[in-house]
C-alpha cells in the first residue's frame, strides 16, 4: 500500500529505486549451556570463514571506490580473524565452559578490547580495540543468522534508508548505485544532509519514521526538492515524479548556462560564490558547478577517512591536488575540526557531558601541537602550488587566534630555513561560529586576514539549541534578527579593518537568506557545489541597494523569524 512520508528537503533532486535498509540488526543473545562443543566450534569456524569472505569483498570494493589506503582498515580486520591466539581462546572457552559460541566470542573479545583500550601510552594499540569491536559484530551477525549492512558492497540502484548516516557511512556510498537517501533524524545542517549535497544525491532527512515505515526492497521515490518520500508508489505517481525529475533537469540545464558567468547582482555588485568540499575529489564538482573559490575545505575528512593520523606527506598531496585543481582560484582550508559529533577511533577523546562545548577543533590543535604542526607544514608546502588560505575553527578569544597564528609563523619560518618553497601571501583567518567571538569581531579583525561565518554552529550556540535535536529544532532560526545582528557585526568589523568576510555555513546557499546577506555586505558565499548556479541565478535578479534597505529593516525593525521571511518575500517578489 502506498505511503507518504514527510521530512526535510536536504538535497535537491528526484530519485526512485528499491530501498536498502542501512539499519544495524539486533545482535542480542542469551548464554546457553551446550552438550556438543565440537559442533559449536564448527558454528564459530563457519561464522569466521563467512566474515573473512565478506571482508575480502568489502576490501576489494573499498579499494576501487576509495583507494588502496582507505581499504587497509579491512586488511587489519582480516588479520584479527586470522589471529590463532584470539580464536584459540574462544574455542577453548567453548570446550572448557561448555557455553555457546556467541557467549564465548563476547567474553574473549571483551577482554581483548579492554586490554587494548588500557594501552593509553600506545595510540596504535588503542586503535586495535575499535577494529576488534567491528570484527566481533561481523562474526556475531553470522552466528545469529542476521544480515549486517555493507554499503560498500551495493551493486544495484538503491535508495538508502537509515536512522542517520555518519560521515564514514557516506564515504562508502557509490554514486553510481546510491540514487538517494532518507533518514529518521537530522536537519538541513546535519552531516548527512551536507554530505548528500556534496555527493549530489537527492535526500530527505528528519522523516521521523523511515526505518519503521519502509521495508527492504520496497520501491521508494525520494523528492529532495519538496522533502517528501513515496513508498510503494502507484504507476501514476511514478509518472508524475518522472515528469518532475525531467522539469528539474531542464531547470539545471538553464542554470548551467551561468557556469562561467560572474556572480553579480542586478545593479552590478560583484560577490564570490565558492564551494564547500570534503576531499580533493570534490574539486571536480566545484569546478563543474562554476565555483569561483573553495570557501571551505573540511580537512577533518582526511582524518576521518583514515585508519590512523594522516602523515604530513599524505596531507600535502591532498591539499596540493585541491589548489592545483582550482587553477589559481582561492582554496580556504579549515584546520582539523574534530570533536563534538566527529570522533576519530584512533584518537580517543575524553568522555564529556557536552562534547559540543568541550575539547574540540582549535582546542585540540593547541593542546596536541604535534598534530597541528604536521597539518600546518603540509598546508604551507601546498601553498606553493596555488592560492591557499588557512582558517582556524572554534576560535573564542583573541589569545587563541594569536597562539594559533604564532605556531603557523614558526612552522613557516622552519620550512623557509629548510629551503622548502612556501607562498608569501597566505591569508590566515578564522571561523566565526562562537557568539563571544562575534561580539569582539572588531578586536579579532585587527589580527585575522578574513572571517568565515560558520552559521551552523553560530546559530546553535546563540540559540542554545542543539541543531541535531528534533525537540528544539524550531529554535534553529537562521533568519532570526538576533542572528542577523551578529552577522552584521562581523561583516562591519572586517570591512572597517579592510578585511573580507565569507560565510561557509549552510545559510550561504539558503535562497531566503541570500537577499539578506547581500544587503548585509557579505563578500563571499560558500555552499554545497550544487547550490552555486541556483544562487548565481537568484543574485542576477536582486538589486543590492534595495537589499541593503531590506537588511536594515530586518535587523532594526523585525522581532521574529516570520517577520523577516515576510519582509524578504515582499522585497523579492
Amino acid at each position: 500500500m502506498t505511503k507518504m512520508l514527510k521530512g526535510i528537503a536536504a538535497s535537491d533532486g528526484i530519485a526512485a529505486a528499491k530501498a536498502y535498509m542501512l539499519v544495524q540488526p539486533d545482535l542480542s543473545f542469551s548464554e546457553t549451556s551446550i552438550s556438543d562443543p565440537e559442533a559449536e566450534i564448527k558454528r564459530l569456524d563457519d561464522a569466521v570463514a563467512a566474515s573473512k569472505s565478506e571482508l575480502e569483498a568489502i576490501k576489494q570494493k573499498a579499494a576501487q571506490n576509495l583507494g588502496a589506503e582507505e581499504a587497509e582498515v579491512f586488511e587489519a580486520h582480516l588479520t584479527i580473524l586470522a589471529d590463532p591466539e584470539m580464536i584459540g581462546q574462544i574455542e577453548n572457552q567453548i570446550r572448557n565452559e561448555k557455553v555457546n559460541a556467541e557467549a564465548a566470542l563476547k567474553s574473549v573479545t571483551d577482554m581483548f578490547i579492554s586490554m587494548f583500550e588500557g594501552m593509553t601510552d600506545n595510540a596504535y594499540m588503542q586503535e586495535r580495540a575499535g577494529d576488534i569491536r567491528d570484527v566481533t559484530k561481523r562474526v556475531m551477525s553470522h552466528l545469529l543468522g542476521v544480515t549486517l549492512p555493507n554499503p560498500a558492497l551495493i551493486n544495484e540502484e538503491v535508495v538508502i534508508v537509515a536512522h542517520d548516516l555518519t560521515p564514514s557511512d557516506t564515504a562508502q556510498l557509490d554514486r553510481n548505485f546510491v540514487k538517494g537517501f532518507i533518514t529518521d533524524i537530522g536537519g538541513r545542517t546535519s552531516h548527512s544532509a551536507i554530505m548528500s549535497r556534496t555527493l549530489e544525491i537527492p535526500a530527505v532527512v528528519g522523516s521521523g519514521s523511515a526505518t519503521t515505515e519502509i521495508k527492504e526492497g520496497d520501491m521508494v521515490i525520494i523528492d529532495g526538492i519538496a522533502g517528501d518520500a513515496v513508498v510503494d508508489p502507484t504507476a501514476e505517481q511514478l509518472a508524475e515524479y518522472e515528469q518532475k525529475a525531467a522539469d528539474f533537469k531542464a531547470q539545471k540545464a538553464e542554470w548551467q548556462q551561468l557556469k562561467d558567468a560572474k556572480s553579480v547582482s542586478k545593479d552590478g555588485k560583484e560577490v564570490i560564490l565558492g564551494a564547500n568540499i570534503g576531499t580533493p575529489k570534490d574539486v571536480t564538482g566545484a569546478v563543474d558547478n562554476g565555483a569561483e573559490a573553495v570557501g571551505l575545505f573540511r580537512s577533518e575528512f582526511l582524518y576521518m577517512d583514515a585508519s590512523e593520523l594522516p602523515t604530513e606527506e599524505e596531507q600535502f598531496e591532498a591539499y596540493k591536488e585541491a589548489v592545483e585543481g582550482m587553477d589559481g582560484k582561492q582554496v580556504v582550508v579549515r584546520t582539523m575540526d574534530i570533536g563534538g559529533d566527529k570522533d576519530l577511533p584512533y584518537l580517543p577523546l575524553p568522555e564529556e557531558e557536552n562534547p559540543f562545548l568541550g575539547y574540540r577543533a582549535i582546542r585540540i590543535s593547541l593542546d596536541r601541537q604535534d598534530i597541528f604542526r604536521t597539518q600546518l607544514r603540509a598546508l604551507l608546502r601546498a601553498s606553493h602550488y596555488g592560492r591557499l588560505a588557512i582558517m582556524f575553527p572554534m576560535i573564542a578569544t583573541v589569545k587563541e587566534f594569536k597562539d594559533a597564528k604564532a605556531i603557523f609563523e614558526e612552522e613557516k619560518a622552519k620550512l623557509v630555513k629548510e629551503g622548502i618553497p612556501v607562498s608569501d601571501d597566505i591569508e590566515v583567518g578564522m571561523m566565526m561560529e562562537i557568539p563571544a567571538a562575534a561580539m569582539i569581531a572588531d578586536k579579532l579583525a585587527k589580527y585575522a586576514d578574513f572571517f568565515s561565518i560558520g552559521t551552523n554552529d553560530l546559530i546553535q550556540y546563540s540559540m542554545a539549541a542543539d541543531r541535531g535535536n528534533e525537540r528544539v529544532s524550531y529554535l534553529y532560526q537562521p533568519y532570526n534578527p538576533s542572528i542577523l545582528r551578529l552577522i552584521k557585526n562581523i561583516i562591519d568589523a572586517s570591512h572597517k579593518e579592510g578585511k573580507w568576510t565569507g560565510m561557509c555555513g549552510e545559510m550561504a546557499g539558503d535562497q531566503v537568506a541570500v537577499p539578506l546577506l547581500l544587503g548585509l555586505g557579505l563578500d563571499e558565499f560558500s555552499m554545497s557545489a550544487t547550490s552555486i548556479l541556483k544562487t548565481r541565478s537568484l543574485l542576477k535578479k536582486l538589486d543590492s541597494v534595495k537589499m541593503q534597505e531590506l537588511a536594515q529593516k530586518a535587523v532594526e525593525d523585525c522581532e521574529t523569524t516570520e517577520e523577516v521571511e515576510a519582509l524578504v518575500a515582499e522585497y523579492t517578489k
